[in-house]
């Protein structure tokens, strides 16, 4: 099996809100299997990626209006320990990676958090922090709906971390700072397309930057019934999508790590079925090698 990690306190208590945060709960109870727990990342963790003065904030729950408008949740107690629960996470999912192939946090994947501010629902960046961390030559495969925006900008001038995004173009953010990668998709793009350029694009990334571990961010909003893209992709192509990034990566040999980005269907129970199927396609990649 894939090693999950998982804590009660991922949910970032936002209450009602077209994130779902309680999602992470359903889809631990879904895939009903044992879990890692992790403890919090430490703030000289944090520091690896962010700065001091936006670290305390979120911390101490000092931040401005503007910041928090930027973020677009509210902040609480709750939520500054849950990013920072996140970000341990993914890196035990990182050590667990190196030592089973694969591994998958349940929740993470908070790609448009900066430096020095968040945005997008994403106050830090987890899975930059677990790459300072590892100090491992990385690539991060994002096909979240939404650009990667701080993975591009956290990474721009590191020849060892190797960003890649496939998302809707006409969509958040606005500014989209360039990835080693982008594929930027038209509105309404469905299953064929979106499979038939990601395929050689990802085969071509791998072989020109041969990574020691790959984080694949797995946003479940390409779907097309979800509230805030405007892709098409069906339960199936979803699917398939994972099969394709994960299988192609554990055959190479390469670890990888799961995280889950955003996902805002209608039905939530589609959302969590979208995450459990990748999930069962890491098993299916590790099973395969």
């Amino acid at each position: 099996m894939i090693p999950l990690v998982y804590h009660d306190g991922y949910d970032l208590n936002i209450g009602r809100h077209v994130f779902p945060s309680s999602k992470y709960r359903l889809i631990k109870e879904r895939l009903h299997r044992p879990v890692h727990t992790p403890r919090p990342a430490g703030d000289e963790d944090i520091l690896l990626v962010h700065t001091r003065e936006w670290m305390e904030a979120l911390r101490d729950g000092t931040l401005s209006e503007r910041q928090v408008r930027m973020l677009e949740i509210p902040w609480s107690v709750e939520m500054a320990r849950a990013f920072w629960l996140a970000a341990g996470g993914t890196m035990a999912a990182t050590e667990l990676a190196m030592e089973h192939g694969g591994a998958y946090n349940i929740g993470g994947g908070f790609h448009h958090a900066f430096p020095g501010h968040g945005e997008g629902f994403c106050a830090i960046h987890d899975v930059a922090v677990a790459i300072r961390k590892g100090k491992r030559r990385a690539m991060v495969v994002d096909v979240d709906v939404h650009h990667g925006n701080g993975t591009a900008a956290i990474f721009a001038d590191d020849p060892d971390v190797f960003t890649f995004s496939i998302h809707q173009f006409h969509n958040y953010p606005a500014v989209k700072p360039p990835s080693n990668r982008d594929i930027h998709l038209e509105d309404g793009a469905e299953d064929g397309v979106y499979l038939g350029v990601l395929g050689p694009a990802l085969v071509e990334c791998l072989n020109e930057h041969r990574p020691e571990i790959l984080y694949y961010v797995a946003g479940a909003d390409p779907y097309e019934h979800d509230q805030l893209g405007g892709l098409r992709l069906t339960l199936d192509g979803l699917r398939r999508r994972d099969e394709l990034v994960l299988g192609e990566t554990a055959r190479r040999g390469i670890p990888f790590v799961v995280t889950l980005a955003g996902g805002y269907a209608m039905e939530i129970n589609n959302t969590v079925t979208i995450h459990c199927n990748t999930a069962l396609a890491g098993e299916a990649a590790l099973a395969n090698r």
